[in-house]
This record gives structure tokens, sequence and C-alpha cells, in this order.
């Protein structure tokens, strides 16, 4: 599997299913938060609500010349032999009476298991926590004041104990939203990170007794 980062929440999620490519795309934007939005082809693409920096499906191609197989919902879905469970969330502490709700996604490809967590604005309830099970990769926003900040993000990656944590959603040149930057996860995660361009792997490479802390440079 192979997971890049687009920026803000987009990544895209790349799998050899039966030995056919599948491409998830997560959150794509539009270019008024600053940032260029790589072309990209998808055969799914998962939208955690409706604001602009994370809902311009537009901006994806379909692969083949097909419409990709839009998710922006909970509910449990299949395409293409991946399975995409939206389970519900709050933007914000007040059960999004501020900023309104949100939709994280639980990605199952093979024997692999990712969480995105959209715009997610609190920490974790035991539902939820029932709800997403076992996770090996997380993807969390880390910026504050729209989503989770730092100390709040790492609660939940100790609530979820993954096998990775890849921070997301945080200050990065050229984007004009007014949130922080990765530092103070990297604080609380005590790790600086270990930095990479894209994060290749495989199951079997997956720490099992730890969390390993992986920043991603944006695409």
């Amino acid at each position: 599997m192979n997971i890049t980062w687009l920026g803000q929440s987009c990544f895209e999620i790349e799998d050899k299913i039966s030995g056919i490519p599948v491409v998830l795309v997560t959150d794509p934007y539009d270019k008024d938060i600053g940032l260029r939005l790589p072309k990209t082809r998808a055969d799914i693409v998962t939208v955690s609500h409706d604001h602009h920096d994370h809902n311009y499906v537009e901006g994806i191609i379909g692969v083949d010349e097909k419409t990709p197989f839009i998710i922006d919902r909970p509910g449990e879905y299949e395409f293409r032999g991946m399975f995409v469970t939206g389970i519900g969330s709050y933007h914000d502490k007040e059960e999004g009476a501020k900023l309104g709700k949100s939709t994280m996604y639980k990605i199952e490809s093979e024997d692999l298991c990712i969480l995105h967590c959209g715009d997610l604005g609190t920490t974790l309830s035991e539902a939820q926590i029932e709800k997403i099970g076992e996770v090996d990769i997380l993807l969390i926003p880390v910026g504050g004041k729209y989503t989770l900040d730092a100390k709040d993000a790492a609660e939940v990656v100790r609530q979820i104990e993954p096998r990775v944590v890849i921070p997301m959603h945080y200050k990065i040149p050229g984007l004009n939203i007014d949130i922080s930057g990765v530092e103070a996860f990297c604080k609380e995660m005590g790790s600086e990170g270990e930095r990479m361009n894209k994060f290749k792997f495989q199951k079997k490479d997956l720490p099992i007794e730890e969390t390993k802390f992986i920043i991603l440079e944006k695409e």
C-alpha cells in the first residue's frame, strides 16, 4: 500500500486488490486555501464534511473515464474490493453546535485498516472506539482551532493505539487557513517523527509493540 499526502486532509491511498490497483482520495480541497491540489485520479473519493477545503470532488479525475465513487456520509460501503465505513463525529466540542458534524472513515483493504479522522474536533466516545476497532494507520488532524489541537490529538492516539500515526490539517507554507503547525503535536508525541515523501508499506512491516510516528511531506 502507498499513502501520499496532498495537503490539508487530502491523501491518496493506493493498494492492489486481487492484483488490480485501486486508488482512494480523502477530502480534496479547492484552490481558495492557497495550496494546489495535484492532478489526481481515483476510484473512490471520501468527503468528511461539506467545507471547501474538504469537498472539492470536482478536482479529482475518475479512472478509465468513469466518475469516482463518492462517499460523503456515515454508513458502510464497498467498491472494487475496498471497504469503507463512515463513522459520525463532531467538528467541535459542543456536539456540532459551532462547526457542525464530520465523518471519520475506516478504510479496509485486504488485511490493512486506515482511519481518516476528517475534521474531528473532540476526543472519542466509548461507542466510537468500539465502532472503530483495531487501526493500523491513523490519519489525524492536529492543527487546532477548527479540529483537535495537539494535546487532544495525542489523547486520541492513546485511545486508538494505532501501529502508525500520520498528522494532517496543520499549517504548512502556502496554506492560508489560520491553524497551528505540527510542532506542538511532535512535542506531545515526544518525537520529531520520521519524515518521508510517501509511505510505502506492507502489514508485515508495521510495528507491533509501539506506535510509529510519520510526517509526510506534501506532494
